[in-house]
């Protein structure tokens, strides 16, 4: 893994990461490769913008008690922010905030 700006990591295999502050950890895409399956990337390091929603879908901590789904994260990362789409089981469900800088997460 090889910072690419504050804002994101480069990692084999054409993926970039960016750390989540609604999942408390970092999403990986892909954003090389043959697509289906890559999202689009404005080649912006310090402000990036991905290019479908990215969806993530996890084991959370009360995933499977109960009956309990998998926790949902689902968002747009747009000019370097992340709008929190209102599926999301985390608590910035509904908001936009800042992509953080890996050393403050």
């Amino acid at each position: 893994m090889a910072a690419l700006s504050k804002k994101l990591r480069s990692v084999e295999g054409g993926r970039l990461m960016f750390w989540c502050p609604g999942c408390d950890g970092a999403h990986m895409i892909r954003i090389e490769g043959q697509s289906p399956g890559c999202w689009g990337y404005n080649g912006n390091p310090d402000a990036p913008t991905f290019t479908p929603s990215v969806l993530v879908t996890y084991n959370g901590p009360d995933a499977g008690i109960d009956g309990a789904p998998p926790a949902i994260c689902h968002s747009f990362v747009t000019d370097g922010r992340i709008q929190f789409l209102s599926d999301c089981t985390h608590a910035l469900a509904g908001q936009t905030v800042d992509l953080p800088n890996w050393e403050d997460a």
